[in-house]
């Protein structure tokens, strides 16, 4: 495992196996409290991280030892605060068509990650490497003014 944390970017290399998501998190929640972002998006980031990395580890590995790389990048503007964060794979490439989330309406146990990814997320896009894997890039607008920390409650 290699991993890099600074305020400037976020770089990780490690084994795609379910032991490492803890490992994720944790790094991805520590470098967005250097960078500032509140509790409540961190949480949300860290969720939507989680479930990416465990779909690469579930089908693009398949059980199969492997690696994934997670990169971020903040972008501070003087009225803007964005995060981009991209999780590549070299595991085996699914078509990109068949990645969306399941109907909601059909009540079981997971195949929630991709809708949870897309209702965390601002925009995400996979594509595939031309030497195999894919790639996903996520990025999230975390301006202090929008985070979720700042609304107002909501009252059912």
């Amino acid at each position: 495992m290699t991993a890099t944390l600074t305020q400037a970017g976020l770089a990780l290399e490690l084994d795609a196996a379910p032991a490492m998501l803890n490992i994720i998190r944790d790094r991805v929640s520590t470098w967005c409290h250097l960078e500032g972002v509140g509790t409540t998006h961190t949480d949300r980031i860290c969720l939507a991280i989680d479930e990416a990395a465990a779909n690469v580890i579930r089908h693009a590995y398949s059980g199969t030892p492997g690696s994934l790389r997670l990169t971020g990048v903040s972008l501070k503007t003087d009225d803007r605060h964005q995060l981009t964060l991209t999780l590549e794979d070299d595991g085996k490439q699914v078509p990109l068509d068949t990645i969306r989330p399941r109907d909601l309406t059909c009540v079981r146990p997971g195949g929630l990650g991709v809708h949870l990814i897309r209702e965390v997320m601002d925009e995400v896009c996979w594509t595939h490497r031309p030497a195999g894997g894919t790639t996903l890039k996520m990025r999230i607008d975390v301006t202090s003014a929008t985070t979720p920390d700042t609304k107002e409650p909501t009252h059912a």
